[in-house]
C-alpha cells in the first residue's frame, strides 16, 4: 500500500466485506478500524488521559521502566514496526532506549492517516530515526514492513496499548501465529495487554463519566456515513458497556432508540435496524498473568520479558521468534 495516499481505507475490500457481514449478522457487529478516522483518532487520544482509563498511564509506566532492558536484549541494526501506532507516543519511549549512533527504522502502521500524519510530525525531533508510515490493517502492513527490511536486520514489532485485547481469544493465537510467520527467527514481538481486575473499575474506564468513550463509539457509525456514504442517525444511538466475567471481557455496543432503515451506498447496503437492537463494536478481553507468554509460546516465540505494573494491573512481554 502507499503511505498516507490511497483510497479511503474502509472502502478496502477486506474491510469492506467485514462491514457488510457484520452489518447483516445476528448480533450485528463492526470490526475495530470503523473507530479511527480523524475524529475518532482524536477521540481515542482524549480517552487515554481520563481518570477512569489508567491502560495508557500503565502502558507508559512499563515502557518507561523496562526500555533499557528492551534494548538490551535486541541485535542491532534494528528496524521497528507499530502496528496501530496511532500518534508515536508509546513507541517513541522504545525508540529513545534503541537510539544509537546508527540510523534507527521506524515504520508505523495505522488506518487512520491523521494518526500517522501526528505520529511522524510527533517524533521529528528524534536524532538518526527514519520514519516510513504505512496506512495499513495490521497484518498487510507488517508484511509489507517486515519484507522491506534493511539487509541485516532485525525486526522488532510493537504492539501496545493492549490491542491484542480486541481479539476474539482465538483470533488472537491465530493472530500471533500470523505475526510469527511474517517474521524470522531471532526477530522479536514486544506486546501489553490488561489484565483482570475488579468489574466496577473496567467498567469505568469503557463509560467514562464525561462521555468521551461514548463519543468515541458513536463516532464509528459517524465515520461509516463520511465514508461509505451510509445514512446512521448517530444521535440516536446510546453507548452501552457490559463485563462478562465468565469470557473476561468488556463489551461494547451501540443501541438506537428508534427504528431505522440504514442505507450504506458504498456498500449497496440496505438494512433495517429495530429499536434495542445494538451493534456490537469492540470486544477487550482481559488477561491473566502468564497468558500472554503462554499463548506466545503456542505460536513460535518465547518470552524473554514480562513485566507487570501493579497500580493498573497490566502486563509488557517481549516474545522473540524461534
Amino acid at each position: 500500500m502507499s503511505t498516507l495516499a490511497h483510497l479511503p481505507v474502509l472502502r478496502e475490500p477486506s474491510l469492506a466485506a467485514a462491514i457488510r457481514e457484520g452489518l447483516l449478522d445476528s448480533p450485528r457487529r463492526l470490526p475495530p478500524a470503523c473507530f479511527y478516522d480523524e475524529v475518532g483518532s482524536a477521540l481515542f487520544d482524549a480517552i487515554t488521559v481520563l481518570p477512569e482509563y489508567g491502560l495508557t498511564r500503565a502502558d507508559f509506566r512499563l515502557l518507561r521502566s523496562q526500555a533499557g532492558r528492551i534494548a538490551a536484549a535486541l541485535p542491532r541494526p534494528l528496524d521497528v514496526i507499530e502496528l496501530g501506532s496511532g500518534g508515536g507516543g508509546k513507541a517513541r519511549l522504545v525508540l529513545e532506549a534503541l537510539s544509537g549512533t546508527r540510523t534507527l527504522r521506524y515504520r508505523p502502521v495505522d488506518v487512520s492517516a491523521a494518526a500517522l500524519a501526528d505520529c511522524q510530525e510527533r517524533l521529528a525531533s528524534l536524532p538518526a530515526l527514519e520514519v516510513l508510515p504505512l496506512e495499513a490493517t495490521y497484518l498487510d502492513g507488517l508484511e509489507e514492513a517486515a519484507t522491506r527490511r534493511r539487509f541485516g536486520a532485525t525486526v522488532l514489532v510493537l504492539f501496545l496499548g493492549s490491542n491484542l485485547g480486541n481479539f476474539h481469544r482465538p483470533e488472537a493465537r491465530e493472530f500471533l501465529r500470523e505475526v510469527r510467520g511474517r517474521l524470522r527467527p531471532g526477530d522479536a514481538l514486544l506486546a501489553s495487554v490488561d489484565l483482570e481486575k475488579e468489574e466496577d473499575r473496567l467498567l469505568a474506564a469503557y463509560d467514562d463519566a464525561s462521555g468521551v468513550t461514548a463519543a468515541f463509539n458513536r463516532n464509528a457509525l459517524a465515520h461509516l456515513n463520511r465514508e461509505l456514504d451510509a445514512d446512521f442517525d448517530v444521535a440516536a444511538y446510546r453507548h452501552r458497556a457490559v463485563y462478562d466475567t465468565v469470557l473476561r471481557r468488556v463489551e461494547m455496543h451501540l443501541v438506537p432508540t428508534t427504528d431505522e432503515t440504514v442505507r450504506v451506498k458504498a456498500l449497496g447496503l440496505e438494512v433495517r435496524i429495530d429499536a434495542g437492537d445494538g451493534i456490537w463494536t469492540e470486544s477487550s478481553y482481559k488477561f491473566r498473568t502468564g497468558e500472554l507468554a503462554s499463548m506466545g509460546e503456542a505460536a513460535g516465540f518465547q518470552c524473554a520479558l514480562e513485566a507487570t505494573d501493579r497500580e493498573w494491573p497490566f502486563s509488557l512481554n517481549l516474545l522473540v521468534a524461534q
